[in-house]
């Protein structure tokens, strides 16, 4: 009975499997048996393609597991750091303020990305903002260039921007930032950038799965010593008294440089901080993103073996092995 009852099924699903008429196979030298062939040598390729592709499919899921913890690893490492650095750039800017609206000549928009990928759109966030940046400070008096920190936004920049980009610096996180490594960067671009403002864009780490894109403008001394006679926000500046024989004028100098590379030093930090948690949450979406897709694989080559035993049954072959 039960061997009819496949037989019946085996009727039924023959048409869909096979482009031949239905013969009884059996193993000759000319008519090989369905354990070498398979069901005329279509559903067995069929079955072997999707446990190839299921093996791939596993493969790719350990990669982005291991990925993940990997960027787990490095962002409790990096998390401390930028924490800590938070402290010497908050005194500059209850100092010399953090004008974002100020009017100047001369821009330079520094980009800070990372220089790898499969780290969501937090590269594509800050491209974005720059190129806002450039268009908003652009105009026939007015001239603003570009500072690219890391290969994913030049790569991107230099497709429609090459003429403005000034300085190009990647590889900055090939060694562990600290301090010392981000002030000769950015000495490197005090000296070769003329500019009344530097705009630095990067993203803030706020958590795992969080992060605030962010623009923190860092003003020339001339300009600085402009908005404080201009009795603005900077105003408060003559009211400090000034000791030792170096001028006003040196002193915002020395201000705005250690300025500079302290913002700096933080936004690197905050932007490498926010790459780690966001490599995190793509690569737990890729990892569980590809355990559904072995799911829906294993359903189909469970179905299409299923065929495979009913198409063997009814030809009378029970030699088969899937």
């Amino acid at each position: 009975m039960a061997m009819a009852a496949l037989r019946r099924e085996g009727r039924r699903f023959a048409p869909l499997i096979s482009p031949r008429p239905i013969t009884a196979v059996r193993s000759s030298p000319l008519y090989p048996t369905l354990e070498d062939e398979g069901p005329l040598g279509l559903r067995h390729i069929s079955t072997q393609v999707v446990r190839n592709r299921m093996k791939s499919v596993k493969n790719i899921q350990k990669i982005t597991k291991a990925m993940k913890m990997v960027a787990a690893s490095k962002l409790r490492a990096i998390q401390t750091k930028t924490e800590n650095s938070r402290g010497l750039w908050q005194p500059f800017t209850a100092l010399l303020g953090d004008l974002p609206s100020a009017d100047v000549k001369k821009n330079v928009v520094v980009t800070i990305s990372s220089d790898k990928g499969l780290c969501g759109g937090i590269n594509s966030t800050s491209v974005k903002i720059s190129k806002g940046l450039h268009k908003l400070n652009s105009g026939p008096e007015k001239e603003t260039k570009y500072v690219i920190l890391g290969e994913k936004a030049k790569a991107q920049l230099v497709r429609d921007s090459k003429k403005d980009i000034e300085l190009i610096i990647t590889e900055l996180q090939k060694n562990p930032l600290n301090y010392t490594q981000v002030s000769v960067l950015a000495d490197e671009i005090l000296k070769n950038v003329e500019y009344d403002a530097l705009r630095i864009v990067f993203n803030k780490f706020q958590s795992v799965v969080s992060f605030v894109p962010t623009v923190s403008t860092v003003l020339s001394p001339e300009i600085v010593e402009r908005e404080a006679e201009s009795g603005g926000k900077l105003g408060d500046l003559d009211s400090y008294e000034v000791e030792g024989g170096e001028t006003k004028g040196e002193i915002l100098q020395n201000l705005a440089e250690f300025q500079f590379s302290c913002t700096m030093f933080n936004a690197v930090l905050e932007n490498a901080c926010s790459e780690q948690g966001a490599r995190m949450s793509a690569m737990d979406s890729s990892s569980r993103n590809a355990g559904d897709m072995l799911d829906r694989l294993t359903l189909t080559y469970n179905r299409s073996r299923s065929i495979f035993i009913i198409y063997a049954c009814f030809h009378g072959s029970l030699k088969v092995t899937c």
